[in-house]
């Protein structure tokens, strides 16, 4: 699994138009390759060793993820009609389930974002190999994801609205 940056160190997707639905197929058949989560514990903390450094100015209270045991910070915008995110944590593993999910979800229209199962995550085996705090920081920063999906969703329809009068 390859990320590439914009020019701002954003992750986007090597396929932009690849479905949530077929990234995650993805990234659970690079993890079925490996033979023991030692060998997946590496390859997700190397995964967030290669995330972007996160640009400072996001760094906030408003953008820290409620219930992570860890410090996390989501930042995200919409670039026409799709999400994008940048992330990061203060913990190696954190890091690396912040680039699983931006791998998954940036560059994806709000909707998608919405209606996608995560369900992918527990077929990679996630759910049987954290610890309960990080599970349920995971779910917290799936949960943000999906907030910032609604809003931005919410904002389209809006002006699709608009433009419709």
């Amino acid at each position: 699994m390859k990320e590439e940056f914009n020019e701002r160190g954003y992750v986007v997707n090597e396929k932009n138009g690849q479905t949530i639905a077929e990234r995650e197929r993805e990234i659970v058949d690079n993890f079925a390759i490996l033979s023991d989560w030692e060998e997946k514990y590496r390859l997700i903390i190397d995964m967030g060793r290669k995330l972007p450094e996160f640009p400072e100015e996001h760094r906030t209270e408003a953008n820290k993820v409620k219930g992570c045991q860890s410090q996390v910070w989501f930042h995200a915008w919409l670039e026409e009609d799709h999400v994008r995110f940048v992330a990061d944590s203060d913990a190696a593993i954190v890091r690396g389930l912040i680039a699983i999910l931006l791998k998954t979800f940036s560059d994806a229209q709000p909707r998608e974002i919405m209606d996608a199962s995560t369900d992918f995550l527990n077929e990679m085996g996630l759910g049987e190999h954290l610890s309960p705090t990080r599970s349920n920081g995971l779910a917290a920063m799936i949960k943000q994801i999906k907030y910032y999906a609604l809003a931005f969703n919410t904002l389209l329809e809006q002006k699709k609205s608009a433009m419709n009068q």
